[in-house]
């Protein structure tokens, strides 16, 4: 599923492959997404702003994708209708997303909205953290139309 996932990010949304985004690990609760620092640095040495939050909201986009994926839906539109991010802290290593997966609450909602109006959105919360320190802190609301 990782393979896939991220075969599936490079081939669709191309600045993920020069990024260099890579699919670390999907377990119950989270999800870790990676990007190296050197093709995503900015000109004092850190971590990119338009990097970093196209890594937080690209990991929360496959968030949702794997969830429409599991309940059945071959296909789906999911895009971003809103969000926050705030920078925290410089990033100066290579960078490490944590994504938290949709309570079982949320997809119950999710399921039954898309099973009855075909349309619904989910709230996902994505950081970057370094050195256990958040530096990015980022929450997103999409939408998802089957």
């Amino acid at each position: 599923m990782l393979k896939e996932l991220e075969n599936k990010l490079h081939s669709e949304i191309p600045m993920t492959k020069y990024m260099e985004l890579k699919v670390k690990s999907i377990d119950e609760e989270k999800i870790i997404t990676t990007i190296p620092l050197k093709p995503n640095i900015n000109d004092k040495g850190t971590g990119f702003a338009g990097s970093l939050s196209t890594l937080v909201t690209i990991s929360a986009w496959c968030s949702c994708f794997l969830e429409v994926k599991k309940l059945g839906y071959k296909k789906s539109m999911i895009a971003i209708i809103k969000s926050d991010t705030s920078y925290k802290a410089p990033v100066t290593k290579d960078m490490n997303c944590i994504t938290t997966v949709p309570s079982k609450e949320q997809i119950n909602i999710l399921e039954k909205k898309l099973k009855e109006k075909g349309s619904a959105s989910l709230r996902i919360k994505s950081q970057i953290i370094q050195d256990d320190q958040i530096c990015v802190n980022f929450e997103g609301i999409y939408v998802i139309k089957v």
